[in-house]
């Protein structure tokens, strides 16, 4: 029996810290084996905000490595850079007839990114392709008529879009495209070391994370200087020390984890012992990625083969589905 396929993209915004791990990346990686998975390098819609030429050109590649070593397996999936299929585009108009302005602008992430832009500076347009970026992404999910995508909750939104484009379609061309369905999978809920009343995010700056390939002394320093108690006297954990036991909890650390809870449990926990446990957990963990990255940065050349050879299986994929939809809607292939 064929597998099912997953598609799922990720931007390439700087480099992969422990929530983007946690949250999606080594769900990535567990599910090669169950499923036709094929991911992607969000180029195009880092676009949408405002950003560096330079710096998203280093990025994407730059992610392309980090994914490669944190276990995407080239033998087993296709990682591909979005702005080398040029047909995700091409579908995006396709869509954009069959999408209403209605839907775009109930958008939630929309209204959130807009209000950051909002009056920062005359730079910072809210642009069109912010709008109907949730287009692309129906584009990106249906031109290789994806069955799952791995969603967070601030994501389903959007994959309930992506099948009502689908379904219009459907119904006003023939049937063809699946309706995509959500994929969730154990998602370990990371926070901000320094603020744990937020998620853990690069946009807060550096501080409120931790990098997967950044240096231990600077991983040590964050988790040693991380915020614990915050003056409430109420008997449940606070966020910060409970921020600490998920970190150890998504590294599986079960026995460090039983035996510093109960340490909680009776009231003799030294913080200094859960930091200690902490750091040396998640140090432990991202060796063997800082490893197989330094060896794929010093064989640049395999990463660019990969990236070409990718880059035509998926352009393979979804040229078949253009042609397709080209046929049903009339226009010129």
């Amino acid at each position: 029996m064929d597998k099912k396929r997953v598609l799922s993209l990720i931007q390439p915004t700087g480099e992969i810290h422990l929530g983007n791990y946690f949250g999606a990346v080594k769900n990535w990686v567990n599910i090669q084996e169950k499923y036709d998975c094929v991911f992607g390098v969000a180029d195009l819609h880092a676009m949408t905000m405002p950003y560096d030429p330079k710096l998203l050109k280093s990025n994407t590649e730059r992610m392309v490595i980090e994914l490669l070593a944190c276990g995407i397996d080239p033998d087993k999936s296709i990682l591909f850079i979005q702005s080398m299929i040029p047909q995700h585009t091409e579908l995006l108009w396709i869509f954009n007839c069959v999408t209403s302005y209605g839907e775009l602008s109930r958008m939630t992430q929309f209204k959130d990114k807009s209000d950051q832009l909002e009056g920062k500076s005359v730079k910072n347009i809210i642009s069109a392709g912010l709008f109907t970026y949730p287009v692309l992404q129906a584009a990106d999910i249906l031109i290789y008529n994806a069955n799952f995508v791995p969603v967070g909750k601030d994501q389903e939104q959007h994959l309930e879009l992506t099948r009502n484009i689908a379904v219009r379609f459907n119904k006003q061309f023939g049937e063809y495209f699946n309706e995509p369905l959500p994929l969730f999978t154990e998602i370990q809920k990371l926070v901000s070391l320094a603020d744990p009343s937020k998620k853990m995010s690069k946009s807060l700056g550096e501080k409120h994370y931790i990098g997967l390939f950044e240096d231990e002394n600077k991983t040590l320093k964050k988790i040693r200087s991380a915020v614990t108690d915050t003056g409430d006297t109420s008997e449940k954990m606070s966020p910060g020390v409970e921020n600490l036991f998920n970190l150890l909890k998504a590294c599986g650390k079960t026995n460090e984890i039983s035996t510093l809870m109960g340490d909680y449990t009776s009231g003799t926990l030294k913080y200094k012992d859960l930091k200690d446990a902490t750091a040396e957990a998640v140090i432990g963990l991202t060796a063997p990625f800082k490893k197989r990255k330094q060896d794929l940065l010093d064989n640049k050349a395999y990463v660019e083969k990969i990236i070409a050879e990718h880059a035509e299986k998926a352009r393979t994929l979804a040229n078949k589905t253009l042609e397709d939809v080209k046929k049903l809607v009339g226009i010129y292939t």
